[in-house]
């Protein structure tokens, strides 16, 4: 079966956010906060608690923090511990992850009751996160591109999901054996150069046709938030081999260096995905401005292209993307959240900082305690 066939098969309802609940978060009230099934406003001042809100979502879908990776930071002042749960709807069907950590830094992330585990991310919608501190995405060296751009890949092709694991592990053992060698090539390294090529010329090749299909939608996005006509984003490996034997020769070739040096020195593990303006590197030479747009441009490239392979927009996470654009740019940024289905959460300090006719429901935070209303019924 191809991979295409594999997604079509695998439409069903897609899971959405009903509900988050907090307790001991940050500067966020105990409370349950109810979430749109398609846009949800998040307003209030500065200091209000949106941003600890998006965060609470986060930890609870995937134990995992776009702001700090001291979770404990996340615990509110004179709180024993921060706990945040999500309700997850797919049709009729019901399910629950909770996420907590005590000041002793034991965390727990379950589902239905149960230690989440990697299976868990299919009963819940994938996410797509903007916060100021991603911008180490676009500005930050090629390593978490490479990792976005995978997971990305493993979403449109399952049967390619443990290309990067394997990969991975056989570039651990490869280095392992490499820094005991002392300048000696162990029996041993020729079964790891090949396993390595292998995983590896599968890796690359997800990764060039996730660019593919990225790049058009990228271009487009960028023109709407403001980079002009000329945004790009392109995968530039470091090998070109086009199958597991000549990649395996380009490591023998170099097995001499990598002895010297004691790790591998070739290979998709130094491969860049590089985002640019008018040939320029956006890491280097954008404004910070720029960079905000960028990866504005890459979230919405990469909702689109799931859009069209699998008919499942990612749950969109987008804190205070507003206040630096005119409303001609905002008027695109919410048409784009509201085509093809999906949900979305963002904030603002204001609700006039989303369109008046983008149909949404509106949380209002006042010293983190959630006021509902919803546009709709006020109309």
């Amino acid at each position: 079966m191809s991979d295409r066939g594999e997604l079509e098969e695998g439409r069903t309802t897609p899971p959405a956010v009903r509900s988050l609940a907090t307790a001991g978060l940050r500067n966020l009230a105990d409370a349950t906060h109810p979430l749109a099934s398609r846009l949800t406003l998040v307003h209030g001042p500065n200091g209000a608690g949106k941003s600890s809100l998006l965060e609470g979502l986060c930890l609870a879908l995937t134990a995992r923090s776009p702001r700090t990776a001291r979770q404990r930071e996340a615990i509110a002042f004179g709180a024993p511990l921060a706990r945040a749960e999500a309700e997850i709807a797919r049709g009729s069907d019901r399910s629950r992850f909770l996420w907590s950590v005590d000041r002793a830094g034991e965390r727990r992330h379950l589902l239905d009751g149960k230690a989440a585990t990697a299976e868990a991310s299919r009963s819940r919608p994938p996410l797509a996160v903007f916060v100021p501190d991603r911008l180490e995405l676009i500005k930050g060296g090629p390593g978490p591109r490479r990792a976005r751009l995978d997971r990305l890949a493993a979403t449109l092709w399952p049967a390619r999901a443990g290309a990067r694991e394997r990969y991975r592990q056989a570039l651990g053992q490869r280095n392992a054996l490499l820094a005991r060698a002392r300048g000696v090539a162990p029996p041993a390294l020729e079964a790891w150069d090949l396993e390595l090529a292998a995983a590896g010329v599968e890796l690359a090749r997800g990764r060039r046709e996730a660019v593919e299909r990225l790049s058009g939608e990228f271009a487009a996005a960028g023109a709407d938030l403001g980079l002009g006509a000329d945004a790009t984003i392109a995968y530039r490996p470091r090998s070109e081999a086009g199958s597991a034997e000549e990649l395996a020769g380009e490591l023998r070739a170099r097995r001499e260096a990598d002895l010297a040096r004691g790790f591998s020195t070739h290979g998709p593990h130094l491969d860049e995905v590089e985002i640019a303006l008018a040939g320029r590197a956006v890491r280097r030479y954008a404004s910070q401005g720029e960079q905000r747009a960028a990866l504005l441009a890459l979230l919405f490239a990469e909702r689109r292209v799931l859009l069209e392979a699998s008919g499942t927009a990612p749950l969109m996470i987008l804190d205070d993307v507003m206040s630096e654009l005119d409303p001609e740019r905002r008027s695109r940024l919410a048409t784009r959240l509201l085509e093809g289905g999906g949900q979305a959460l963002i904030t603002a300090t204001e609700p006039a900082h989303l369109p008046a006719d983008a149909e949404r429901d509106e949380l209002a935070l006042r010293s983190g305690r959630p006021v509902p209303r919803s546009v709709r019924e006020a109309a």
